[in-house]
């Protein structure tokens, strides 16, 4: 999506934009928080990643047991791809961000890649070691999802992103919901603590009265508060 106003002759920054699922798919249809980013001037990449429906079922399946690993790289590639087509965008200043799955995958990014100058992680998992059983999901999302149970808990971790926390460099803006319990309060407490710890530039934001929907049913002056927060983040470190 290229940004409001957009000149040939200009540079602008990107967002990635990660959805959720992972077994959802991004559509030729209005989402306002891509317009809200490209009217902000920002370039905003959106993929399908595997794992996203509309593709076929074994392309739905090929995430289970992979996580961070083959999405990751269709993800990457699409900035690639992207970024060889247009001139206009400025490799130096990408920015990444998603919510539920998409926040996973944005907590995973900055651990395995220093290529994007800012990151928003939201209402994301970061251990699954943890999330285990603790979720509105289903006590059995880990062994659908990851392949793997208590009994396989080297699994859990290696699929789990605050396990590279330490090789986080990107400057991280963590928001989370106080009543989300898709993805409990303490996945975001573990993440901030850890790269406080390690004294990595980072923000954590806690949304009162707010559920894992807070994006799509939420109180309308927190809706755009978080959409404040996230440009807010944005533009400090990529404009």
């Amino acid at each position: 999506m290229k940004p409001s106003q957009f000149k040939e002759d200009k540079s602008y920054p990107m967002v990635v934009n990660i959805h959720g699922g992972p077994h959802a798919f991004y559509a030729n249809t209005f989402f306002h928080e891509m317009q809200y980013l490209a009217a902000k001037g920002y370039a905003v990449l959106y993929v399908n990643p595997r794992g996203s429906h509309s593709y076929s079922q074994e392309f739905v399946d090929a995430v289970r047991g992979d996580y961070g690993n083959g999405d990751y790289q269709d993800i990457m590639n699409g900035v690639d791809y992207i970024l060889s087509k247009y001139n206009w965008i400025d490799e130096s200043r990408l920015g990444v961000t998603g919510g539920s799955y998409g926040g996973f995958m944005t907590n995973w990014i900055v651990g395995h890649t220093d290529r994007f100058k800012a990151a928003v992680t939201q209402r994301s998992i970061s251990n699954w070691i943890s999330f285990r059983g603790v979720s509105d999901i289903g006590y059995y999302f880990n062994e659908w999802q990851i392949k793997a149970d208590l009994g396989e808990v080297e699994k859990l971790w290696k699929h789990s992103p605050i396990a590279y926390v330490e090789k986080v460099r990107t400057p991280l803006k963590i928001i989370h919901n106080e009543l989300d319990f898709r993805c409990p309060m303490e996945q975001a407490e573990q993440l901030f603590i850890a790269l406080k710890h390690q004294g990595n530039e980072t923000e954590f934001v806690r949304f009162p009265d707010s559920d894992h929907n807070l994006s799509r049913t939420g109180k309308p002056n927190l809706r755009i508060e978080r959409l404040e927060h996230i440009a807010g983040w944005f533009d400090y470190y990529l404009k």
